[in-house]
């Protein structure tokens, strides 16, 4: 019996977790697999594909036949990318980049084929030199008592401590504009955060769903979202948010959060979207690809994913831009004080 046991040991078990250690190989590293394994990435874990053929683009059946004739596995790699990427970009997706050892692809046509509604140098004659600094936060009162804030990027970490302190200063303020043009997105914690000034009771935002299937369609049923008000100093009067096709990811959310906010308008241009809360995947030859994967909804269940309209549209004038006036600020200046 002894005997038998250790022949078990010995022979058996190695056989047996080798054979557990197995595990299933990637495709052959060619241009044809890579080709494969994206379209198959994108069609059995991308969310978008029903609203986006609504939209106008191709659908992802249609986009195979148009790129599968362009490639070949004697095609040298920057070529598999250029492929790769305009296949990528018939989703016009923001979150959507190809990412290799020398290039991103990216589709930036969602906010290039659209007025800027912005300037940096017109921005700085109205904070000066003397605007203060919060973690990611520019401030400052203008010279109508209205407070100005401008949060560049949601990839700045900013802290309860840094938001009350900023409205503890606006605190004699008419008004409060909170700039947010430009911002490509980041962090959803900052954005949230920043939200939560704005209410003074738990609010429903939107909603999100999760991939559940390699279908098109197989979705878990929409979770509700909402913002609890911060317990720290919150802001009690009138609020302006600017906002223009720049506003992205993050910012997209956070202008979807602030929209249900009471005393908060919503001005400027639509912004760019960017709806879906990304993941990432590999290719057989090390190139990593990312998409979204959860579509995130506002409180009526409508689809963000291309923007979200202003309360009031603005637009920046050239005749204002020639005197260094901003039209955005000037037009949420006059609002904030009537």
């Amino acid at each position: 019996m002894k005997r038998l046991i250790q022949l078990f040991l010995y022979l058996v078990l190695p056989a047996m977790l080798c054979y557990s250690c197995i595990r299933e190989e990637l495709p052959d590293n060619t241009p044809t697999n890579n080709f494969e394994q994206l379209w198959r990435i994108i069609d059995t874990q991308y969310c978008f594909h029903d609203y986006k053929t609504a939209q106008g683009c191709l659908p992802w059946n249609d986009v195979y036949n148009k790129y599968r004739p362009r490639i070949n596995d004697g095609m040298t790699q920057d070529q598999l990318f250029e492929v790769l990427c305009d296949m990528l970009s018939e989703l016009r997706d923001g979150h959507v980049n190809l990412y290799s050892a020398s290039d991103v692809g990216r589709y930036w046509s969602w906010y290039e084929d659209y007025p800027k509604n912005f300037s940096a140098d017109v921005q700085d004659f109205y904070l000066g030199t003397d605007y203060r600094i919060a973690a990611g936060i520019k401030y400052k009162i203008l010279d109508d008592n209205i407070g100005y804030m401008y949060y560049e990027s949601f990839s700045s970490a900013i802290g309860d401590g840094n938001l009350s302190e900023i409205l503890d200063y606006f605190r004699l303020c008419n008004g409060l504009i909170v700039d947010v043009r430009n911002n490509s997105g980041g962090t959803l914690t900052y954005a949230e955060r920043v939200a939560q000034r704005f209410t003074n009771e738990k609010r429903l935002v939107g909603y999100i769903a999760h991939k559940t299937g390699a279908g098109h369609n197989d979705f878990s049923s929409p979770e509700a979202e909402y913002i609890e008000p911060s317990d720290g100093i919150r802001w009690q009067k009138k609020a302006v948010v600017l906002t223009n096709r720049a506003c992205y990811s993050a910012t997209n959310t956070f202008v979807r959060d602030m929209r249900e906010c009471p005393l908060v308008t919503i001005m400027g241009d639509r912004t760019g979207g960017g709806s879906g809360l990304p993941f990432s995947s590999e290719l057989p030859n090390g190139w990593a690809v990312r998409f979204s994967a959860c579509p995130m909804y506002d409180a009526a269940m409508n689809q963000i994913e291309f923007g979200i309209e202003p309360d009031t549209c603005v637009s920046m004038k050239k005749e204002d831009l020639a005197r260094n006036k901003d039209t955005l600020i000037e037009t949420a200046r006059e609002f904030l004080k009537q």
